[in-house]
């Protein structure tokens, strides 16, 4: 994973500089306000610093269609670029409105790099570590910010304090992004896989992995293309073969579905459990009840809870539903030694697609095709262009046996198996019926003999005779399927090429389905409650704050002015955040998104509660800068645990890929908007409610958030992003029934 780690902490420094970028303007606006005298003027001094938050707030507008459009990483390139020039610009700053110019374009870059740097890292990184790595800009964030702090208060001891010099030097670190961006990070796979160039996407998924085979994970982000349909929750019973024939008898042998391993003369089968409903293996997980006694909580939460609450391990690199099944169905060495193929179908299949050029491309490092070969045989042919590329999946009749259903399978991250499957049967008009699916596969309960015994099996390749599972199956039509082709290719199922797919363009009525709605809820209400929680409002004026706290009363004994006390404990606040950030790295996947929330709002809650006491209570003028110190510290810590990093995870994760960019940019504008309100007002509240009514209502908001968390968030940990879009489909449309 090495690869996407370093992608991840090369384009964080995005970040980093918008952390230096908010440290510098809460440090130099002391001093620009005495320049321009502005102490009497509060409105002017709000716009100066909220100037970049409207930038960010007007180029989120576009940014997200314009990334589908362009692609991820040229934005990240203007990005750097805006943050060289508005440091230049900044830098000379004659009068307040060059400074507000300088402002706004310094907002285009931090727009472009908060809205899009979240998107690039859960496009490339592997699921087990997504939240991990997703965390990073918010460690970049803080660091950035403490070394900015730092510099700023070196500056502040000087005679002759230049703020302009303060604020231009964020065009060096600017110059080590752009570099970055222009020659280390690589686009998205999931961008390119999106406008169909699949050679590009391997090519970069083998950078990002480490490794030549990607077929499964290639596969993966072509199913991601998808957008709404209908999509269930079934349960199978796998195991081997003749285990679940004996025991279910001929009922078995027309409902199973037969699935191929490498090996030779290996074979499982996996066998629909009937008369279960949509949501039935939530409701044995016991997670149904919680929501009986919880009238309001979203079934979407439980649905993803249930998930979690049986599988712990989820996380694991390595398959969980059992130890052989990940390379079950890929291609083995060995069957190069016992299979013979057609070259020009070798040479043209690639990943199951068509390359760039319609087909050409070889593919000699490819060990594991789309499909797996032991099941189905994948040809691409041209068959004219008012057909455009079909993809015809032709049955290997060998393999099929008692009318049952041939499966290919691949492991695609967090223990899911991504499977297809292609039946066939006789009708009672003896016309042929036939469907084809496809399966995401995750263990439901814990291997177990036939006859119920619980048994473990640590450290075996094989499951030991007589042993089977229960796997929970997300089942869909595939992303590129298409009915209307069906009828020109009768022998199977019909599908586009991604490429004639994204020539179509993004479908805006996609935002409409049930599952994309139902996230725009999630994301849109998270952002609004993580903004008017007011850490931005907080961090922008913190010095000022604390000066206003009396802080200087800590530090006046050792011969530092107020303004220099209040920007070194802003820096040793924002040190302390360091540690925090690295622990929520730590636990993102591993307790996962949701538990990191409910755990710190309600010490956000209490830290703000005790800095309205400390406020509206006499205590001495040590005490009251002590407590109110201590506070802010603890609410600074405990939100980049949870509230700071978490909403941009979340919305970074719950949208379809053909669509991600639009709804991102809808939530990203959400969060600039209400950055900009609670920025703004802030110094107006300050002069007329004072500290402990402005902490007073961000309690409020964090109670109402802590509500919101618990009733509408999911836990997303571990799962391959196009899963979670099912989920949140399947969600939705149990959500409309109840």
């Amino acid at each position: 994973m090495r690869g996407a780690v370093l992608v991840a902490i090369a384009a964080s420094i995005g970040n980093l500089l918008q952390g230096w970028d908010n440290a510098t303007i809460a440090g130099s606006i002391l001093y620009i306000k005495k320049e321009f005298k502005l102490d009497s003027e509060p409105t002017v001094e709000g716009l100066i610093v909220a100037m970049s938050l409207i930038g960010a707030t007007i180029i989120t507008t576009f940014s997200g269609p314009v990334s589908d459009w362009v692609g991820r990483r040229p934005m990240l390139i203007i990005s750097s670029i805006l943050y060289f020039l508005s440091g230049l610009v900044m830098l000379w700053s004659p009068n307040v409105y060059v400074l507000l110019l300088a402002r706004l374009i310094d907002g285009f870059g931090i727009g472009l790099a908060v809205t899009l740097i979240p998107v690039y890292i859960s496009e490339t990184a592997p699921p087990e570590i997504r939240g991990s790595l997703n965390t990073l800009p918010q460690f970049s964030g803080s660091g950035g910010m403490f070394i900015s702090y730092c510099m700023v208060f070196a500056m502040s001891l000087m005679v002759n304090t230049d703020w302009r010099v303060m604020l231009g030097v964020l065009s060096i670190p600017s110059l080590l992004y752009f570099a970055l961006t222009i020659f280390f990070l690589p686009e998205s796979p999931r961008w390119l896989v999106s406008k169909g160039r699949m050679v590009e996407a391997k090519q970069v998924l083998q950078r990002l992995r480490g490794r030549e085979d990607v077929s499964g994970e290639m596969a993966l982000l072509v199913e991601g293309l998808g957008v709404g349909g209908e999509t269930s929750i079934e349960e199978y019973v796998i195991g081997p073969a003749n285990e679940l024939t004996d025991d279910h008898g001929a009922t078995a042998d027309k409902d199973r579905i037969t699935l191929y391993g490498p090996e030779e003369g290996l074979s499982w089968v996996a066998r629909p459990v009937k008369g279960q409903s949509s949501l039935a293996f939530v409701s044995r997980c016991g997670s149904m009840e919680n929501q009986h006694s919880v009238p309001l909580m979203d079934p979407l939460v439980t649905l993803f809870g249930s998930v979690h609450e049986k599988l712990p391990e989820m996380g694991s690199m390595r398959s969980t539903l059992f130890p052989n099944f990940g390379s079950m169905f890929s291609v083995a060495d060995q069957q190069h030694k016992t299979e013979q193929w057609d070259e020009e179908s070798l040479q043209q299949e690639g990943e199951g697609y068509p390359s760039d050029a319609g087909g050409g491309d070889s593919d000699d490092n490819l060990q594991s095709p789309l499909l797996s070969r032991q099941t189905t045989n994948v040809e691409v042919k041209d068959i004219g262009q008012q057909h455009g590329s079909i993809m015809s999946m032709r049955r290997n009749s060998s393999l099929m046996q008692n009318g049952g259903e041939a499966v290919s399978s691949m492991g695609i991250g967090g223990g899911w198996q991504l499977a297809w499957k292609w039946s066939e049967r006789e009708g009672a008009d003896g016309k042929k019926e036939g469907g084809f699916k496809r399966i995401y596969l995750h263990q439901e309960g814990i291997p177990g003999s036939r006859r119920g015994s619980l048994v473990s099996l640590p450290g075996v390749d094989i499951p030991e005779e007589g042993e089977f599972v229960q796997a929970a199956a997300l089942v869909s039509q595939p992303a590129l399927f298409y009915k209307e082709l069906m009828d020109q290719h009768p022998v199977g199922p019909a599908m586009v090429h991604p490429s004639e797919a994204a020539a179509k363009g993004p479908n805006w009525q996609d935002l409409f389905e049930p599952g994309v709605r139902h996230a725009l809820v999630v994301g849109v209400g998270i952002q609004i409650l993580q903004q008017f929680a007011g850490i931005n409002g907080v961090l922008y004026y913190t010095p000022q704050i604390l000066e206003q706290a009396g802080v200087e009363v800590l530090l006046a004994n050792i011969g530092i002015g107020s303004a220099s006390a209040s920007i070194l404990i802003s820096a040793l606040t924002t040190l302390l955040m360091l540690p925090s950030i690295g622990l929520a790295m730590r636990l993102m996947d591993i307790s996962g998104r949701r538990f990191l929330l409910l755990s710190t709002i309600p010490v956000l809650i209490s830290s703000l509660v005790v800095l309205v006491v400390a406020n509206l209570v006499d205590m001495g003028t040590v005490v009251h800068a002590v407590l109110s110190t201590v506070s802010v510290v603890i609410y600074f810590c405990c939100f980049v645990m949870g509230f700071g990093p978490i909403p941009n995870i979340l919305c970074a994760e719950i949208f379809p890929t053909r669509v991600r960019g639009v709804c991102i940019a809808i939530c990203a504008l959400t969060f600039w908007i209400g950055d900009i309100i609670v920025t703004y007002t802030l110094p107006v509240m300050l002069n007329s409610i004072g500290l402990a009514g402005v902490f007073g209502i961000y309690a409020v908001v964090c109670t109402m958030a802590l509500v919101f968390v618990f009733l509408k968030v999911p836990e997303t940990k571990g799962m391959p992003l196009e899963v979670i879009t099912e989920f949140f489909a399947v969600g939705a449309k149990q959500a409309a029934i109840d």
